[in-house]
């Protein structure tokens, strides 16, 4: 399949600056290169029995599909063309178009639908995690041997301590919470007067981290951490998932440098974050090399969903933004580096969904996936590293059953096999399908950032029929989805909303609950946390069944 791709180089490397190790203590003096740190490396690691690759998955927040230099972003990086270009680009990469949604499937392998996670994402108020009873990524790798390691977001939900990173499989996690916050603090308020601190080691608030570094830089400096301390002959498993590009726009000053010629604001500070993510990812993969683990490694990197325009994001030029089932906010920078692969330097075309990294990280590290485990996720590390066909011919974007309904949706209009007011969406071979309100879809070119942020002036905009619900697109030919081709093949559109129907018989019940007033972390010593208590749950449930006996008691003394 055909897929987006606009390829330009850009190389200019900043100085590492403070917050991370130096070029000395990762063993690159004056008078050595970054083969000398190879070789460092390669004498760590010598004789390691292992077949078994390190796995490290790092995840990006709210990187828009334009803002990477190979896609030709005026925003410098280095790193990631580099590791791109010399790994595979994946060119035809689905994610969801939020947060929670694209974590949780990624840990699982499994569609929002059948996790309970269709509607939105988790909010710090919620009682309400990713369900316990799913099987998630670490916990299978750890079965074979791996240490398994999370440092930055977590954003799976925290109400019960059951919930927790390190209850979910990882051996250590140091990161946040919630699904933002201040980047030096690590403060976050959800609402005025709920606000609290949001940064953990392991299951405890890590109040000796708060020295007000910026969280990327942090984060990188854990990394390096765990890299030093842990034996590389032994497999390792590292979930990188860094907070930024989200916002609160925030970077450390000399990281503008290279963009004062940018008018917008939202858009220069963005840029500067995101030239520090290139920068903190630069320092993961010479620390793989210096300590051992970079020949025998996996790198996957891939954003959470779209850019936000109003954020400083861009999806030029695909069509729409974060929170939205256009391609704007599903299509995904994304791409394996990889010693280990075989047909460096390429491009894959083939249809890849964040789903699919369970089953392929879990063979890869000679795992078992259980009968019992429905995955909607496939192996696709042959179609990567070989060039291979995809065993995937669709994606179900999503089915959201309590997103507002769309007024003129129907039944008719969905030709009685599915009701058109629902928000849904789904993508067949070429086709994608979409119905009920799919979100804002504009496009925003690059010229709209300007000083008053993106200005719907420059917007292209589509002015839809009075009444519209169903779309009909054919992303090969057509990614940007400007030709809706819903009335010339109305039987396509109904194989895909049958197809639609299918899925949704298999859905389980959407877990969305109302907000826990126990959950104010001034309730918890100042800190985002588990607020849940079991303890407190049987003690209810235990005066429950005793009020119950006692009134049966009285109704039968009553009857006698």
């Amino acid at each position: 399949m055909l897929a987006v791709g606009v390829l330009a180089g850009l190389s200019v490397l900043s100085l590492l600056t403070y917050g991370y190790l130096s070029w000395d203590s990762l063993g690159l003096g004056p008078g050595e290169t970054e083969a000398t740190s190879t070789r460092l490396g390669e004498e760590l690691g010598a004789g390691a029995p292992s077949s078994q690759p390190h796995i490290i998955f790092i995840l990006a927040d709210d990187q828009g599909f334009r803002d990477v230099g190979y896609h030709g972003s005026e925003i410098r990086t280095p790193t990631l063309d580099k590791l791109a270009a010399e790994g595979v680009k994946l060119e035809n990469y689905y994610v969801q178009p939020m947060c929670t949604p694209s974590r949780s499937q990624f840990i699982t392998g499994k569609y929002q639908i059948h996790t309970g996670l269709q509607h939105s994402i988790i909010r710090p108020t919620q009682p309400n995690c990713l369900p316990l009873d799913n099987v998630t990524l670490p916990q299978k790798l750890k079965e074979v041997g791996y240490s398994t390691h999370m440092v930055g977001k977590w954003h799976l939900g925290f109400y019960r301590r059951e919930c927790m990173p390190t209850q979910r499989g990882f051996d250590t996690f140091f990161g946040s919470l919630l699904g933002s916050g201040d980047y030096y603090t690590h403060f976050k308020c959800d609402s005025p007067g709920i606000c609290g601190y949001d940064l953990y080691e392991n299951d405890s608030a890590a109040w000796d981290h708060d020295n007000g570094i910026y969280s990327t830089q942090m984060y990188t400096q854990k990394v390096q951490q765990i890299l030093a301390s842990h034996n590389p002959r032994k497999p390792v498993f590292l979930y990188i998932a860094y907070q930024a590009v989200h916002s609160p726009l925030q970077a450390p000053g000399e990281y503008f440098e290279h963009y004062r010629s940018i008018n917008n604001i939202n858009r220069r500070r963005y840029a500067a974050m995101l030239s520090c993510l290139d920068e903190a990812i630069n320092n993961v993969t010479l620390a793989l090399k210096k300590y051992g683990y970079y020949e025998n490694s996996i790198i996957i990197y891939s954003s959470d969903n779209g850019g936000q325009p109003t954020a400083g994001g861009s999806n030029w030029p695909l069509r729409g933004s974060k929170g939205t089932y256009w391609e704007g906010g599903i299509r995904a920078v994304g791409f394996v580096h990889s010693p280990l692969l075989k047909n460096k330097g390429s491009v894959c075309k083939e249809l890849v969904h964040i789903t699919d990294w369970f089953p392929t990280l879990i063979t890869l590290a000679e795992g078992q996936i259980n009968e019992d485990i429905q995955l909607d996720g496939y192996d696709i590390w042959e179609t990567i590293s070989e060039g291979r066909r995809s065993p995937r011919v669709d994606i179900l974007h999503n089915i959201d059953p309590i997103y507002t309904k769309a007024k003129n949706g129907s039944w008719a209009a969905g030709y009685g096999i599915w009701n058109t007011a629902i928000q849904s969406a789904i993508r067949v071979n070429h086709w994608k399908l979409l119905t009920g309100n799919p979100g804002y879809s504009d496009w925003v070119p690059p010229q709209a950032f300007s000083n008053a942020g993106p200005n719907r002036w420059h917007n292209e905009r589509v002015s839809w029929s009075a009444g519209k619900t169903v779309w009909l697109f054919n992303i090969t030919a057509d990614p940007y989805e400007r030709v809706d081709l819903s009335a010339r093949y109305p039987d396509v559109v109904k194989q895909l909303l049958q197809r639609l129907s299918q899925f949704n018989k298999t859905a389980v019940p959407v877990r969305y609950p109302p907000k826990d007033p126990r959950s104010n972390p001034k309730l918890n010593g100042g800190v985002w946390g588990p607020w849940f208590k079991e303890d407190e749950k049987k003690k209810k449930s235990d005066k429950s069944k005793g009020a119950n006996k006692q009134k049966k008691n009285k109704n039968k003394k009553k009857a006698n």
